[in-house]
């Protein structure tokens, strides 16, 4: 099961990993439980880089810790998103068009917009998040924000690649539904108690964080809802570009919400 670890961290960020961990034929099966875990990694890191930084500054801080995020996790999700907007936009309802722009590696002018929309959206709700006032829960949000906009994002990947279809022949994402769906199952379960852990009075867990995370589950499941419906509709499934979309709007969403949660 560490393999599968190994793996996920090595194909979703860009932290060295043992080559051996993809060695194994079923590394990449086995990686999918895995995913919602690097996504609290990665959130965990970036929290911890935005706490180091001077609280004076939040829109310098926001601007660090987006260009760590883009960083750490190689712009993979934000490449996905690019070839979707041009295909969704370029491929004008057909299929086959559709799958045929994603393929390219090229990015058009709605590539291009879609990324600077993205990345924009993060910075402002990031820097929203970084400028509440200093001291109690309400303020601590912030590392909330951005613990569960990876966290999210990469859960609603692994629910998307057990439950639909991976249209992509020979794709990187055709062996990842091969993953045992109970170990899965478990892995997005753990997830949404995360962010209902407020609601249990732990001690070290402010109830203030309730209504953002419930905020953040909430925008998470309803954009890949939304979004998983229209690649049905379209293409009959997803592709590994349709998930870096997925991954990146459920980031930004998330992340709003919470802002707008504490508004």
């Amino acid at each position: 099961m560490m393999r599968g670890l190994w793996v996920a961290i090595g194909f979703l960020t860009r932290i060295p990993v043992p080559a051996s961990a993809f060695a194994a034929p079923d590394g990449q099966s086995r990686s999918l439980p895995w995913y919602p875990l690097v996504g609290l990694v990665v959130g965990g890191l970036l929290a911890l880089l935005a706490a180091s930084l001077p609280a004076s500054m939040p829109q310098l801080v926001a601007g660090l810790v987006l260009l760590a995020w883009v960083g750490l996790t190689g712009g993979l999700h934000l490449d996905g998103l690019a070839d979707s907007a041009d295909a969704w936009i370029g491929g004008m309802g057909d299929r086959g068009r559709t799958l045929a722009i994603m393929k390219d590696p090229r990015s058009g002018p709605a590539g291009v917009v879609a990324v600077v929309l993205a990345l924009l959206v993060k910075f402002a709700a990031l820097s929203s998040l970084l400028a509440l006032p200093p001291g109690g829960a309400r303020s601590t949000s912030a590392f909330l924000g951005l613990l569960l906009a990876p966290l999210l994002a990469r859960a609603a990947l692994a629910g998307a690649l057990l439950g639909l279809p991976y249209v992509r022949e020979g794709g990187i994402g055709q062996a990842l539904p091969l993953a045992s769906r109970p170990a899965c199952h478990l892995a997005l379960a753990l997830t949404v108690l995360a962010c209902l852990l407020p609601a249990l009075g732990l001690p070290g867990v402010p109830v203030a964080w309730l209504m953002p995370a419930l905020a953040a589950l909430v925008a998470a499941a309803a954009i890949a809802g939304l979004w998983l419906r229209a690649c049905l509709v379209r293409i009959g499934g997803i592709t590994g570009d349709t998930c870096g979309a997925l991954a990146e709007m459920v980031e930004a969403g998330v992340l709003v919400a919470v802002a707008l949660a504490l508004a």
